[in-house]
């Protein structure tokens, strides 16, 4: 599992005492490019993107994207 610095700048945002109690990510499976690797794909975690009217009402969306 990989996971960009932007997930962890957003977990410590609001300082030690006051973390986030829930943090909406996005999970991706991508194909590690290292020769020296025991698994074919590892994990990459973000954060997700919030909508401004909030997260009622939301679902599982499943994306197929190649570029990210």
């Amino acid at each position: 599992m990989k996971r960009r610095h932007g997930l962890n700048k957003h977990i410590w945002s609001r300082g030690i005492r006051s973390v986030p109690r829930r943090v909406r990510v996005r999970i991706g499976r991508k194909r590690n490019d290292e020769e020296d690797a025991k698994e074919e794909l590892y994990s990459l975690v973000t954060v997700a993107e919030v909508p401004p009217e909030g997260l009622k009402g939301l679902g599982t969306k499943v994306i197929d994207d190649d570029d990210e």
